[in-house]
């Protein structure tokens, strides 16, 4: 659990947002960033970005749910979300458990996931849903 980023509290409900603020995300995080990482699987090395998980409930668009657009690839259960004018890549409905949402930590208001030391990268490529 991580209750700071670089200075920056993580509140219990945080904001998030996409670049350009047309998209505009609260997040229930009341133990801060649980579990934070990288895959490397097809889509997500080309992203870059660090994830954390949070339930399905934890997360409510307050702006911008019309500008939003949804990704799918291979299997289409896991559900890119990102902003269809500046293209940053939000949240995704997670495949691994479809439960979750996984949230990109570089969309926290405040928070330079470039901050957060040890990042591990999953292995995405041999994902497990794969191996049943």
């Amino acid at each position: 659990m991580i209750k700071a980023v670089g200075g920056v509290e993580i509140l219990p409900k945080h904001k998030a947002s996409c670049h350009c603020g047309a998209v505009e995300l609260v997040l229930d995080l009341p133990d801060g960033i649980v579990n934070p990482r990288r895959c490397d699987c097809s889509i997500c090395r080309r992203k870059g970005a660090i994830v954390a998980s949070v339930r399905l409930a934890g997360i409510r668009v307050v702006k911008g749910a019309d500008v939003l657009r949804i990704y799918q690839f291979n299997t289409n259960t896991a559900k890119h979300y990102f902003c269809s004018i500046c293209g940053i890549y939000t949240h995704h409905q997670r495949r691994s458990n479809p439960e979750e949402y996984g949230f990109n930590v570089g969309c926290l208001e405040g928070v330079n996931p470039f901050d957060i030391p040890d990042v591990p990268t999953n292995d995405g490529i041999n994902h497990p849903a794969d191996r049943r």
